[in-house]
C-alpha cells in the first residue's frame, strides 16, 4: 500500500514534539504501507472495477485487516470505546495504544463521507477533552477510491472542510490524515470481497 500523504491538522504542545509520537506515528505508517492485496503479495493491487453499481468494484473492511493485525502485535487495542462527562457515548475508533503521554488512536476509513466526518469530529471532540494525545484517520485518495464501494469516504471531499478542523482551540494534540493508495491495477487479481449490505460499511 502507498501512503501518499499525511494531511497535519493538528500539531500543538509538548507530545507532538517528542520521541514517542515520533517512533509511534513511524510504526503506525510502516502498518499501513504493509496492507497487501493478494494477500501475502507484498504489494497491493487493485482489481480496476468501478463500484458505483451494485455487486461491482472492491470491498473496503478487508483492506484494514493486515494493519490492525500489526498494530495488535504491537500493543493497540481494538474498538475502544469513548464518552462524554455525561456517560453518552461517543462511539468507538478502530484502534487506540496507550502510552505515559496519553492515548493515541487510528481510524480506518469504510464507512461514507459522512463517517468520515463524524470520525473527525470524534477524534478531536476527545483531543479537546483530553482523552486523546494523538490521532490519525486513514482514508483513500481520489485514485483508489473510484475501485471501491461507492460514497466511501476519501481525502478529495474532506479537503474543503480541513481548516474547521485546523482551527480546534486544541493546546496539546496531534490530528492527521493519512491518504493511501494502491500500488499497481490488474483484472487478475480478485476483487476484495464486500460486507453484506454492499453500501457504507464494507
Amino acid at each position: 500500500m502507498k501512503l501518499v500523504h499525511v494531511e497535519t491538522l493538528i500539531s500543538i504542545g509538548k507530545f507532538s514534539a517528542s520521541r514517542q509520537w515520533k517512533s509511534v506515528r513511524a510504526k503506525l505508517h510502516r502498518a499501513i504501507k504493509a496492507v497487501d492485496w493478494p494477500p501475502g503479495s507484498k504489494k497491493f493491487t487493485i482489481y480496476p472495477q468501478s463500484g458505483k453499481k451494485r455487486g461491482e468494484g472492491n470491498g473496503v473492511k478487508p483492506i484494514k485487516n493486515e494493519c490492525i493485525k500489526q498494530l495488535l502485535t504491537q500493543g493497540w487495542t481494538t474498538e475502544t470505546q469513548f464518552a462524554d462527562e455525561k456517560h453518552s457515548t461517543l462511539g468507538g475508533l478502530d484502534a487506540t495504544l496507550v502510552t505515559r503521554n496519553g492515548m493515541i488512536a487510528m481510524e480506518w476509513e469504510t464507512g461514507n463521507v459522512s463517517s468520515s466526518h463524524q470520525a473527525l469530529n470524534k477524534m478531536a471532540l476527545c483531543l479537546l477533552r483530553g482523552q486523546l494525545a494523538a490521532a490519525t484517520l486513514v482514508v483513500p485518495s481520489r485514485r483508489l477510491y473510484r475501485f471501491l464501494t461507492d460514497r466511501i469516504g476519501n481525502y478529495s471531499e474532506l479537503e474543503p472542510y480541513l481548516d474547521l478542523w485546523r482551527s480546534i482551540p486544541c493546546t496539546n494534540g496531534v490530528l492527521e490524515i493519512v491518504v493511501i493508495e494502491h500500488d499497481n491495477e490488474s483484472m487478475s487479481v480478485p476483487r476484495i470481497p464486500k460486507g453484506t449490505d454492499g453500501r457504507s460499511t464494507n
